[in-house]
């Protein structure tokens, strides 16, 4: 059980390095392309309208790349999340599903006897249910921007 979740995190561990390159490698090449389109914008305009027109024009194309950026980030977010969310239900779906655990269940009950579990088992409900409603409560406020 612990060896699938080592792999699981080895995998995501080459999974996050290869992408973080990729990104960067992109991200340079991306500045470096951007910087010389904006240099040969800034010429033309320069020649024609004047210094200040091309200035904004400058300013203009950067702040395009910025929202472009800042939009795949939140898309790649809300991503992640998502399939964060999805693997943390599947995780716990297969937990109880595995036989070795019901089995210990059962051995559980059998060993304590089932009428001195029945107390124990309303208390653990009853907590889970409180930090079910907590973390709940917590995503609510943590969606909100921190600015």
């Amino acid at each position: 059980m612990f060896q699938r979740f080592i792999d699981d995190f080895k995998d995501s561990t080459g999974t996050a390095l290869r992408l973080t390159s990729l990104a960067a490698a992109a991200a340079i090449a991306l500045f470096v392309s951007t910087s010389f389109l904006c240099a040969a914008v800034f010429i033309v305009v320069l020649e024609k309208y004047g210094p200040v027109q091309a200035c904004f024009t400058g300013a203009a194309i950067f702040f395009v790349v910025t929202l472009i950026a800042a939009i795949s980030y939140m898309v790649r977010k809300r991503q992640v999340r998502v399939q964060a969310e999805q693997a943390a239900k599947s995780t716990a779906h297969t937990l109880l599903a595995d036989p070795m655990l019901v089995a210990a269940g059962i051995q559980i009950v059998r060993a304590i006897g089932i009428k001195k579990l029945i107390p124990l088992l309303a208390v653990g409900g009853l907590a889970l249910g409180l930090m079910a409603s907590r973390g709940a409560a917590g995503t609510s406020t943590s969606e909100a921007p921190a600015e």
